[in-house]
């Protein structure tokens, strides 16, 4: 996918920083669970006078859609929903991007800008390059938002206050469409940060795939039973276990050198306790615990200072 310097009549190494959102007229949101949702439903309160269509494959999903107002119009058409779009976020597995792009591919109008919410990003930085016209753009963005809820019902206008969102460009990216992405997303509420392709799959492998792996493997070994009796703090620990399946089993797909590396990491860790046990060394097991709390007490800080998370 070849990308010109100029993009909407805006030179790309202009000095100057045209607010290209003024001229915004429709996005189009390909995927309407919880995260598509939401950005439809903040498009709609951050941009009035922006149309905001809406494509799911599922009927009950556009119904609910519908009766939520969750867009401008929904639509059972890939094709027809980017007709005119300024703007194309995919909010789908990551899996269906490659098919996804293919589908649309001749659909989308020139200059368009293509961007998804997917929580990986080689793999759909490679399938855009390939699968993509040269008259569209396409910008990886990653906004840091959700739950472990899935589905349109918990789709919301605020979901991405104060979230942090992670754009990924290479240097084929056009600046200008590098620009316009970081505005969209500022405009939704977002902090926006900047990482190569590798290095997002890199650290979110760490402080996102993990976790979830992680709170899998602690409900997987436990028994039903047993877990009748578990507490607040178990269910605090392995919240997000509750996340889709299917998006996960992408991610962690689309990720999967880091993720098993990740694994590796955190099975040492473990070995490190077991082995500390074991021994009967209890300074060990202090020292092991005590970094630990100390750790996560200086993120927690990091994160109430710049207000990404409230006391």
């Amino acid at each position: 996918m070849k990308v010109p310097l100029v993009f909407n009549g805006i030179n790309a190494d202009s000095s100057y920083n045209i607010f290209v959102m003024k001229e915004l007229k429709q996005v189009t949101v390909i995927g309407l669970g919880l995260l598509g949702g939401s950005v439809s439903l903040t498009v709609l309160r951050c941009f009035p006078g922006v149309k905001a269509v809406g494509f799911s494959h599922r009927k009950s999903t556009r119904t609910k859609a519908r009766n939520l107002a969750i867009a401008s119009e929904i639509t059972d058409d890939i094709r027809s929903s980017v007709h005119g779009a300024d703007i194309v976020v995919l909010a789908t597995p990551v899996l269906t991007f490659e098919q996804i792009f293919s589908r649309i591919a001749n659909a989308l109008p020139k200059g368009c800008i293509v961007t998804d919410v997917g929580s990986t990003k080689v793999m759909p930085i490679r399938w855009a390059a390939q699968l993509l016209p040269d008259s569209v753009y396409y910008v990886g963005s990653h906004p840091v938002a959700g739950s472990e809820q899935r589905g349109i019902e918990f789709a919301r206008d605020d979901l991405f206050e104060q979230s942090i969102c992670i754009l990924t460009p290479t240097k084929n990216t056009s600046p200008a469409a590098l620009r316009t992405v970081k505005m969209f997303w500022s405009r939704l509420g977002c902090k926006v940060r900047f990482m190569t392709p590798a290095e997002h799959d890199r650290v979110f492998a760490n402080v996102s795939h993990l976790p979830h792996i992680t709170a899998a493997a602690l409900i997987n070994s436990n028994n039903g039973k047993e877990l009748k009796y578990a507490g607040k703090g178990f269910l605090d620990t392995s919240r997000i276990a509750s996340g889709p399946a299917n998006v996960w089993a992408d991610v962690l797909l689309t990720n999967a050198k880091n993720s098993i590396r990740g694994i590796d990491r955190i099975t040492q860790e473990l070995a490190k306790i077991k082995a500390a046990i074991k021994s009967n060394d209890k300074k060990r097991i202090e020292k092991l615990l005590n970094k630990a709390r100390n750790t996560r007490t200086a993120v927690v800080r990091y994160k109430m200072k710049n207000k990404e998370i409230i006391p």
